[in-house]
C-alpha cells in the first residue's frame, strides 16, 4: 500500500522518489486517491515553474473533491504527467507508478528530504488515518458498486454477470456480500468466466471483492 523506496509527506498525502541523477518524481498516496474518489480532472502547472515546498503543483478534481497537490520539496518543475490530463483516473489505478504527478529538479533536497518520512515511519500514521476515516484502499479502484446483503450467492452472481455485460474491458466493480460461501463461489465464477478477481478481504461478516473485466 505504501512502497518502501519512497519518502512521504504524511500531512499532505504526497510521496517522493529520488532518482540516481537527483531528479525527483512526485505523486499522491493511495490514501488521497481513495478519499478523493474517482478523479475526473487534473490541472497541472507548466514545466519551468519554480515551486516552493508546500506550494501546489496543480489540482485534482472528482465529483466530491477538489484539492491541490502540495509539493513535498522546492525546485523547478521539469515535466508533468500529461497522460493525467486525458485520463486522471490513472492516479486511482496506479498512484505510485503510472499515476505520478511531476518530475522536479530539487533546489534544497539534502535539507528538505529530512522533513519527509521514510516508509517505515509513515506507515503507522497513514494506516491510522485510514482506520479513522474508514477508507478502503484496494488494488484497483472500482468503477461500480454492488451491495448484495441478504442475497444468496447464486443470485448475486447472476447480477454480477449482468453488470459485467455492460462494463468496458479494464473497468472494475466492488461487490459486497454476506453470503458465507461467497469466497468459494467467487473463485469458481472467475474460473468459469475468465474475469479477474483483483482483490478481496473479509471485514466482520462481509466479503469485499474487486472484480475487473478483462475480456
Amino acid at each position: 500500500m505504501f512502497p518502501d523506496e519512497l519518502l512521504y509527506d504524511v500531512e499532505n498525502n504526497t510521496w517522493l522518489r529520488i532518482s540516481s541523477d537527483n531528479y525527483v518524481t512526485i505523486g499522491v498516496t493511495s490514501l488521497l486517491s481513495a478519499l478523493a474518489g474517482r478523479l475526473v480532472r487534473a490541472k497541472l502547472k507548466p514545466p519551468g515553474t519554480t515551486i516552493a515546498r508546500g506550494r501546489s503543483l496543480g489540482t485534482l478534481e472528482s465529483e466530491r473533491f477538489v484539492g491541490p497537490v502540495p509539493s513535498p520539496i522546492s525546485g523547478e518543475l521539469v515535466q508533468t504527467n500529461q497522460g493525467l490530463i486525458d485520463r486522471p483516473r490513472i492516479i486511482n489505478d496506479s498512484p505510485y507508478e503510472k499515476g505520478w504527478i511531476a518530475w522536479i529538479r530539487p533546489m534544497q533536497l539534502s535539507t528538505e528530504k529530512t522533513l519527509l518520512s521514510k516508509a517505515k515511519d509513515a506507515k503507522a500514521p497513514l494506516t491510522e488515518r485510514i482506520a479513522q476515516l474508514h477508507v478502503r484502499c484496494f488494488k484497483a479502484f472500482p468503477d461500480r458498486e454492488m451491495y448484495e446483503i441478504g442475497t444468496e450467492c447464486s443470485a448475486v452472481l447472476v447480477r454480477l454477470n449482468e453488470q459485467m455485460a455492460t462494463m468496458r474491458i479494464g473497468e472494475a466493480i466492488h461487490l459486497v456480500s454476506d453470503d458465507p460461501t461467497a469466497y468459494v463461489e467467487m473463485i469458481a465464477w472467475t474460473e468459469r468466466t475468465g474475469q479477474s478477481l483483483v482483490d478481496w478481504r473479509k471485514e466482520s461478516e462481509l466479503f469485499h471483492f474487486i472484480v475487473k473485466r478483462v475480456q
